[in-house]
This record gives C-alpha cells, sequence and structure tokens, in this order.
C-alpha cells in the first residue's frame, strides 16, 4: 500500500507550482512511465477530464477554422451576385443573397460562441493539469521516500557480504596455507606415494585446487603388476 503524503509536504507542492509553466501531463510519454498501474488508477478521474477538455478544444479549433473558411466563402459568393444582379436584381437573385447573409450571421455567432469558450477552456485545463501535478509529486515523493530506504537496507547487506566475503577469504587462505604446511613437511619425510593415502582433492604443494582424474588409481595398479611379472 503507497505511503500517505502529509498536509505540510503537500502545502509545499502547492506553492512550489505557483507560477510554473507545467506541461500538459495526459499529453507526455514520460508521465505515464512514471506512474505504476496503482497510481495511474488513483488519477483516472483526473486524467479522463483532461483528456475530454483537449478533445473538445481540438474540435472547437477545427470547426473555427472551417466555419471560417465558410464565412469567407459566401462573402465571395455574395460579391459575386451583388455584380450579376446589378441594380435591378431579381426576387430569386435578393432570396439567395439574403440567405447568405442569414449563414453568414449565423457564423458569427458560432465564431463567438467557440470563442467565448476557447477562452474559458485552457484555465479548466490547466487547474486539472495543477491536480494532476500534485498527485504526481504526492506519488514520486512517496516512491523515492520507499525507494531510499529500501537502497539503505540493500547498501548494508551489501557492506554486511563484503565484510563476510573478506573475512572467508581469509580464512580460506590461511587454511590453505597451513595445508601446504603440513603437505611440505610429510611430503618431505614420506614422499609422494605416502602422501597418495590421504586422498586430497586438490595439491597443497601448489595452492590451488585439482580435482582426481577417475581411474587413475586403477590405471596404474595393472602396470605395476606388470612389473612384477617381467
Amino acid at each position: 500500500m503507497k505511503r500517505s503524503v502529509d498536509k505540510e509536504k503537500r502545502e509545499l507542492f502547492t506553492a512550489a507550482l505557483q507560477g510554473k509553466n507545467i506541461p500538459i501531463l495526459t499529453l507526455d510519454n514520460k508521465w505515464y512511465r512514471l506512474l505504476d498501474e496503482e497510481e495511474r488508477k488513483a488519477v483516472r478521474d483526473i486524467e479522463d477530464q483532461m483528456n475530454a477538455l483537449l478533445k473538445r478544444q481540438g474540435k472547437l479549433n477545427t470547426e473555427k477554422k472551417e466555419l471560417k473558411k465558410l464565412k469567407k466563402k459566401l462573402m465571395g459568393e455574395i460579391v459575386t451576385m451583388v455584380d450579376a444582379a446589378g441594380d435591378h436584381p431579381t426576387g430569386a437573385q435578393t432570396k439567395k443573397i439574403e440567405q447568405h447573409k442569414q449563414k453568414i450571421e449565423e457564423s458569427n455567432e458560432k465564431l463567438e460562441e467557440y470563442e467565448d469558450e476557447l477562452l474559458d477552456l485552457p484555465k479548466q485545463i490547466d487547474q486539472l493539469n495543477i491536480q494532476l501535478m500534485l498527485a504526481t509529486m504526492e506519488f514520486c515523493y512517496a516512491d523515492m521516500q520507499e525507494n531510499t530506504e529500501q537502497i539503505q537496507e540493500i547498501a548494508r547487506w551489501v557492506t554486511k557480504i563484503r565484510i563476510e566475503l573478506k573475512k572467508r577469504l581469509i580464512r580460506k587462505q590461511e587454511m590453505e596455507q597451513k595445508n601446504h604446511a603440513m603437505y611440505s613437511y610429510m611430503n618431505d619425510l614420506f614422499g609422494a606415494d605416502v602422501m597418495d593415502m590421504f586422498d586430497l582433492e586438490y595439491d597443497p604443494g601448489e595452492q590451488h585446487p585439482v580435482m582426481p582424474k577417475a581411474g587413475a588409481a586403477e590405471k596404474q595398479e595393472p602396470k605395476e603388476k606388470e612389473k612384477k611379472t617381467e
């Protein structure tokens, strides 16, 4: 379970965000990689609201461009129709011109609505983005605190293992030296044949492991018998 951040720390985070230009988090791939599944679930509502507002903002900007293009087209057509009608337009021409003017007026009203909403949307998006950033800061703080504790614990374990390893290596070296001394002493007294009876799995004279070769003793016996027979 994630540890919580106290009120004092939360207030410090809030103050730190004042006047900061925070990028839109839901559009940042690094932000998605930063949070784990549990943390993402905790801020899912804010994330969904953010994405809905961003989608609405994109749609309004697209429709705004389309309306401006339509308005320009209608105005161009009105100029053409007025020129064609001259001083004595027909009823059909007058009606057509009026219809275009009505469409232009409707477009202007729509554009005004879009402009008002587009002015307000960034504020809403920014407020949600700050909420999301605060939650992210709390997650990161808690995770870093927990990770730091584990890092320190692992560091202590590594230090302990290193000390133990060093002790064991020293002990190993002492035992090898002692075996070497005993082997050298008895080898000088009795020779290699007697030393074979000790069944050592390494050669203390060389101070490094030497595994016995399988069947070595059996191969030597027939040769000794052959010599006696001769």
